[in-house]
C-alpha cells in the first residue's frame, strides 16, 4: 500500500498515535527523573537564585564523576542523596 493509499484508508494512524504516545511517555518519566529550579526553591524554601546555585554546585560535583548533567536541572535522585542523604522516594 502506497504512502497515499495509507493517508486516505487511515492505514498506519494507529501506529503513529501510538509512537506518540510512547515518545509522551517517555519523555513524561524523563522529566521525572530531573528535578528543576522552581521544585528545588519549593522544596527548600529558598530563592530561585539560590536554587539555581545548589543545582549548579550538584551538576559540577556530578560532572566531576563523569556525567552528564542539564542546566537547570538536576537528577531527582542525587539531589535527594545529598541533601537528606536518601534515595528517591526515602525521605
Amino acid at each position: 500500500m502506497s504512502e497515499d493509499n495509507a493517508a486516505e484508508t487511515g492505514a498506519g494512524t494507529e501506529s503513529r498515535e501510538n509512537g506518540a504516545i510512547k515518545i509522551y511517555e517517555r519523555n513524561d518519566s524523563m522529566e521525572n527523573k530531573f528535578i528543576r529550579v522552581d521544585e528545588v526553591a519549593q522544596e527548600l524554601s529558598v530563592s530561585k537564585p539560590y536554587a539555581y546555585k545548589l543545582i549548579k554546585k550538584l551538576n559540577n560535583e556530578l560532572r566531576e564523576k563523569g556525567f552528564i548533567t542539564i542546566a537547570g536541572r538536576i537528577n531527582r535522585q542525587y539531589f535527594y542523596e545529598r541533601l537528606y542523604g536518601t534515595g528517591k522516594g526515602e525521605r
